[in-house]
């Protein structure tokens, strides 16, 4: 039989990793009486832990949530991957780098030596996207509340900034005020909390508007209180990586591109799919591969084509060859506009 500190802590480790445990499976797997583990389910309460007695045929225990936070027992793997997780909270958008670098700071303090050697050993520079202008950071409390919303499926009411007609990151109806005017206050069924590239969007059915709307998180402020509950409607595609990606290449809820292409590069398959992102790769023999991108345009993707630096060979469609042409033009005359004496 374990010591009763061992033992305490194996009690703790199972009652933290299934919602309800019968009494008997875990007097079985602690190899103990029952009385033994009723007295191990009261050092626990005594040291904060609320351990709850489950009625039932076969009786059981609970860890339930308290008025406060026990101390908590992970595994070196658990340990681990959450201190990965604090290093690299900066680059979340959440707004909560002053939050998790305390929580690291706790955390470190009672790892074992072998732990902290690991978690001293990464060394990690979180550094966000190149932008004209500093990413907005989203309020952790805002980001609680919108969760909450999804989970309870309850219709959210929120005011939201509108988006400057410059910023293509906001897939927003720009025009939904006239200028100067304070927009009503947006009503939803929130369905999904999303982040991408630093940014945190809520995906929610517009009442007002009856179509799919995708809202920065940042521009957000929640007003209280919530709705009634909904019944959540079948996102277009049944997929939210899907559906969020479509909006942002500007399509209605497609995940494709605009505008996509195919041209043969007179270059291998391997010198070019490392740089192909979601593009398709096709070889058609040691130096010559069939290349397949889509863009928000067909001049911006007669111009990715021409990044790889060799001949090409438009496959189609004519709208590419045609933007391929004017794309000629106007580096020919750019050329030639240099070549004149200032």
């Amino acid at each position: 039989m374990q010591k009763t500190s061992a033992r305490l802590l194996s009690l703790l480790s199972l009652l933290q990793a299934r919602r309800d445990w019968p009494g008997a499976v875990l007097a079985e797997r602690l190899d103990v009486s029952p009385r033994t583990l009723r007295r191990d389910v009261d050092r626990l309460r005594e040291l904060g832990y609320p351990v709850r007695a489950v009625k039932g045929p076969d009786g059981g225990y609970r860890l339930d949530a308290g008025t406060r936070l026990p101390p908590l027992l992970f595994d070196d793997e658990q340990a681990v991957a959450l201190a990965v997780a604090l290093r690299t909270a900066a680059a979340t958008g959440a707004g909560i780098e002053d939050g998790a670098a305390r929580a690291l700071a706790t955390l470190r303090q009672v790892m074992p030596a072998r732990l902290r050697h690991r978690i001293d050993a990464l060394r990690v520079t979180s550094v966000a996207r190149s932008a004209p202008r500093p990413q907005p950071q989203a309020d952790a409390r805002v980001l609680m509340a919108l969760s909450a919303a999804v989970q309870a499926r309850e219709v959210l009411r929120f005011d939201h900034t509108p988006a400057r007609p410059s910023d293509t990151t906001d897939t927003t109806d720009i025009a939904d005020a006239a200028p100067g005017a304070v927009p009503p206050p947006r009503r939803v069924e929130p369905h999904h909390l999303v982040t991408r590239g630093g940014r945190w969007y809520l995906v929610a059915w517009d009442l007002d508007r009856e179509d799919w709307r995708v809202f920065r998180a940042d521009r957000i402020t929640p007003r209280t209180p919530t709705g009634p509950r909904f019944t959540p409607r079948e996102l277009p595609g049944q997929d939210v990586a899907a559906f969020l990606t479509g909006r942002f290449r500007g399509s209605d809820g497609s995940a494709d591109w605009p505008c996509r292409g195919t041209a043969v590069l007179h270059l291998p398959a391997s010198a070019v799919w490392p740089h192909a992102a979601d593009g398709t790769v096709e070889e058609l023999g040691p130096d010559r591969c069939r290349l397949t991108m889509g863009s928000w345009s067909w001049p911006s993707l007669a111009a990715s084509f021409c990044l790889y630096d060799t001949d090409i060979e438009v496959v189609g469609p004519p709208a590419l060859q045609e933007a391929f042409a004017g794309l000629a033009g106007r580096c020919a005359r750019a050329a030639a506009e240099r070549s004149r004496p200032r």
